[in-house]
């Protein structure tokens, strides 16, 4: 899981990289062409769109940074972390779910049923250093939640697994 996300990154990086040193002063060269700036709305959609990158290229250059720093030894092994699928039971409903906690912004967006969940969220943060058999309540604002945490898999777990496949 940690490769792949280092992967999405870097292609996304490098895509972004590319659009900014290549494409985006194409498109500023012919928008200079078509000659007065103040009234040249392909020069402005560039600029912005240059400043949008940009933005973008610093915020994925830092959380390169504190994904290098992970180190999968600090993970523990029998706790809700990084990379856990943790299987809950709502109390109330008895309805199972399956949850993988991932970092926000590197979430499936094509695939928003995945189960992954953001540990900065309120379910996130709830689940986070919990074991099998512990209890959470979230406050939502149809009410509380309760859940029983029926098992956890966690990202050491997983590796293990595979590296003995």
């Amino acid at each position: 899981m940690l490769d792949e996300l280092k992967n999405r990154l870097g292609e996304e990086i490098e895509r972004l990289t590319h659009e900014l040193q290549v494409v985006l002063p194409e498109a500023i060269k012919k928008a200079v062409e078509h000659g007065d700036l103040r009234e040249n709305s392909e020069y402005k959609a560039a600029l912005e769109r240059q400043q949008f990158i940009q933005a973008r290229l610093n915020h994925l250059t830092m959380r390169a940074g504190e994904l290098s720093k992970i180190d999968l030894s600090q993970i523990p092994a029998d706790r809700v972390g990084f990379g856990s699928r943790v299987t809950v039971t709502d109390m109330r409903t008895r309805e199972q779910e399956v949850f993988t906690l991932a970092f926000g912004d590197f979430i499936d967006k094509d695939n928003l049923d995945s189960g992954q969940i953001s540990m900065a969220s309120p379910l996130g943060q709830q689940l986070m250093g919990k074991k099998k058999g512990d209890k959470v309540s979230i406050q939502l604002p149809r009410g509380e939640r309760k859940l029983h945490v029926k098992e956890v898999v966690t990202l050491p777990q997983m590796l293990d697994k595979a590296e003995t496949a």
